[in-house]
């Protein structure tokens, strides 16, 4: 956001030699293209997930690096605020049931028919793929499909093909994991779409409308004993939002396995799920061992105050910047070895 596509504004750049720290904090595949002429090595790319950095460099930046996710700890913190009888629950899930915003973007994309028949089969192949990429994945396992892909008439109609096939995939996935906690009467805090996808189901969720993120979640989040969390597919490598929140607001958090965990909690530090069959077993355990999750959660938010807030994540990018343009000016950056 506030970069044109023309390139322009990194023209104006390169010739102050002022350089910009770009933070992808979602899936930068999904717009970069559009900016192929905004390459520069006066700019910085920082990504929230690591398995970005290989093809954001093959795109012509030169100066890629992974910054993860953080969180506030003056926001998120232990409280004893009181809260409404309604928030308080076993297990909770907070997050978007993807229904409308799916329905949303197949009906402004108007997708011609070849693309929108093998729609559901392609979203829920690419949710079971290994591929960071959606078009990386229609040409390796759909090549009819890629080929009708590439006759959209323009790269904005390519992206919201993309987008629609992310999202419809993080729907499915998501519906799976979250409709396994229904054994238990899960509070379900999202859009309407939650009550449209388990309208059938003889066990109900209770719902509630979505909370602030500022001003209501941190609060919310120390009223349930299991915070439940579902990543998106936009994201199969990385950590999301909630791995750090949760446990800095003081509170059990129970998710799904991503390869990039690893290098920011250890096993003793965060509950995970691998598979969504494990998930009921899993909620059984923690509901019935407190002393484990309190465990879990001490853990978890010593980790995240010493190694996972804006501060640590904000001196990183700093640090990196300086390193590649804080010698004297002479025309170029300082480094150029990416």
């Amino acid at each position: 956001l506030g970069v044109a596509v023309e390139g322009g504004l990194m023209d104006r750049l390169g010739r102050l030699q002022l350089p910009l720290a770009s933070w992808f904090v979602d899936n930068p595949h999904l717009i970069i293209h559009l900016y192929a002429r905004c390459v520069s090595p006066w700019t910085t790319l920082f990504t929230w997930d690591a398995d970005n950095v290989a093809s954001l460099e093959a795109a012509g930046f030169a100066h890629v690096r992974y910054l993860p996710l953080g969180t506030d700890p003056g926001r998120f913190t232990p409280t004893r605020q009181s809260v409404p009888e309604s928030w308080k629950a076993d297990v909770s899930f907070v997050g978007n049931s993807m229904l409308y915003k799916v329905g949303g973007r197949l009906k402004s994309g108007r997708f011609p028919r070849p693309l929108l028949l093998p729609f559901r089969k392609i979203s829920r192949a690419f949710a079971d793929s290994e591929f960071r990429g959606v078009a990386d994945f229609l040409r390796q396992c759909f090549p009819e499909v890629h080929a009708r892909y590439l006759q959209l008439p323009d790269n904005e109609a390519r992206l919201a093909y993309e987008t629609a096939i992310t999202w419809q995939a993080t729907r499915l996935y998501r519906n799976d994991c979250v409709r396994r906690l229904l054994p238990f009467r899960p509070l379900i805090v999202g859009d309407s779409g939650w009550k449209i996808e388990f309208r059938h189901e003889a066990r109900q969720p209770r719902y509630l409308d979505a909370l602030s993120y500022y001003s209501q979640l941190p609060a919310f989040y120390g009223h349930s004993a299991i915070n439940f969390n579902s990543t998106s597919k936009q994201m199969k490598g990385a950590v999301n939002q909630r791995v750090f929140d949760v446990p800095a607001a003081g509170s059990f958090v129970l998710t799904d396995w991503r390869p990039q965990m690893e290098q920011l909690f250890t096993p003793d530090e965060m509950a995970c799920y691998r598979d969504p069959e494990e998930i009921p077993d899993l909620v059984r355990h923690y509901l019935a061992h407190p002393g484990e999750r309190n465990r879990l959660v001490t853990a978890a938010r010593r980790r995240v105050l010493a190694c996972h807030t804006w501060a640590h994540r904000l001196k990183a990018l700093l640090d990196e910047m300086r390193a590649v343009y804080g010698t004297p000016a002479s025309g170029a950056p300082a480094r150029t070895d990416g």
